[in-house]
């Protein structure tokens, strides 16, 4: 049970986000944050104005400064990997989700890891994967449903 305030704040914003509801959320976070500065209720807070409010620069620079806080606590790269995905970054997402992996497993990062699906093979395996021939095949055989 929750001893303070701040704890349950966080705890009634984490309900909301489970729920779907990241504008609650977001204020349960926010309020959770004047009360007690503390790196995962930043870490929450940041994903939540990132898909509320769209501020994207501010969300993954209160992530980067979490990780700082607590590097290793999968918890903040499983919401800066969420805000890259918010900003399609891919890449950068599945980066960060990797990363916070290797200090803790997490199912939530292996969940979105998922839902991101694995690459398939490039058609012709001894060209890269950037090569025009497979980028244009691989489009080809997909519009074809061949793969």
């Amino acid at each position: 049970m929750p001893d303070t305030e701040a704890e349950r704040l966080f705890t009634k914003g984490l309900g909301a986000l489970l729920q779907g509801n990241t504008l609650s959320a977001l204020s349960c976070f926010e309020k959770a944050i004047e009360m007690e500065n503390n790196p995962v209720y930043c870490s929450y807070f940041a994903y939540c104005i990132a898909r509320e409010r769209g501020q994207f620069n501010k969300a993954i620079s209160l992530c980067a400064e979490a990780i700082e806080r607590e590097p290793k606590n999968s918890i903040h790269y499983l919401n800066l990997g969420r805000i890259y995905l918010l900003i399609n970054k891919k890449t950068d997402a599945v980066e960060t989700f990797r990363k916070g992996l290797k200090h803790e497993t997490n199912e939530q990062i292996i969940d979105e890891l998922n839902k991101l699906g694995t690459r398939k093979t490039p058609v012709i395996p001894f060209l890269k994967r950037s090569n025009p021939l497979n980028k244009y095949l691989g489009v080809i055989l997909k519009v074809l449903r061949l793969r």
